[in-house]
């Protein structure tokens, strides 16, 4: 079962007011704990933060890819004002989490609940940039040459955990985002990350009309 499926199936009723209307703007992480990790498992993390591929849409055709692209971009505007580095930010995020077996969308709402697309955010615990990295991640599976606050090292990291927690969880989101902001249990980070995905980066709904990709409202 996907995590979306179990996303749906584990977080509690939901208030759509929690988000507002707006992206929230402050960092949320929690007090991430660091855990013991088997030999297997920080072999596999190690492997992963150390990709130097680079990053592209996957998509079935450039033209799909390009519609997802704009479509997002067009949401991000107010957050990234600059549009190459808006997609370049979209474009990362999208190959990170594909990449890491997870939904873009859901990286995205994580994102903003996590910092509010602020690259340099920095937690009352010291988690950092986009996605709240833990410093310590980068001791337990990384090098010191690695900046949480570099764009591409931040959503490797960030997206390599959640992938992490949510195979710790067996695909239970609801508790996997918990383990990710450190409030395992507790309803309201997991809420608030699927207020995000709701209203603001549910995917783009594509029909198609003489063989061009058009948006629906």
């Amino acid at each position: 079962m996907s995590v979306i499926k179990h996303f749906s199936r584990h977080v509690l009723a939901l208030s759509l007011a929690t988000a507002g209307g707006c992206f929230t703007s402050t960092a949320l992480a929690g007090a991430q704990t660091e855990g013991v990790l088997s030999a297997s498992v920080r072999a596999g993390m190690q492997r992963a933060v150390a990709d130097q591929a680079a990053p592209k849409l996957a998509f079935p055709s450039q033209q799909e890819a390009q519609f997802w692209l704009t479509e997002m971009s067009d949401r991000l505007k107010k957050k990234i004002p600059d549009e190459e580095s808006r997609r370049e930010f979209l474009s990362t995020v999208h190959y990170e989490a594909v990449r890491a077996g997870l939904d873009p969308h859901l990286v995205l709402s994580l994102i903003e609940v996590e910092s509010g697309f602020n690259k340099y955010a920095v937690s009352r615990v010291g988690a950092r940039g986009y996605m709240q990295v833990m410093p310590f991640w980068v001791k337990s599976i990384g090098t010191r040459e690695h900046n949480l606050f570099h764009l591409r090292v931040n959503l490797r990291y960030g997206c390599t955990i959640l992938r992490y927690y949510v195979d710790m969880e067996k695909g239970n989101l609801y508790r996997a985002l918990g383990r990710y902001n450190g409030s395992l249990g507790q309803a309201e980070y997991p809420n608030l990350v699927k207020a995000a995905w709701h209203k603001h980066w549910t995917a783009p709904i594509r029909t198609r009309s003489k063989d061009k990709l058009i948006p629906t409202s």
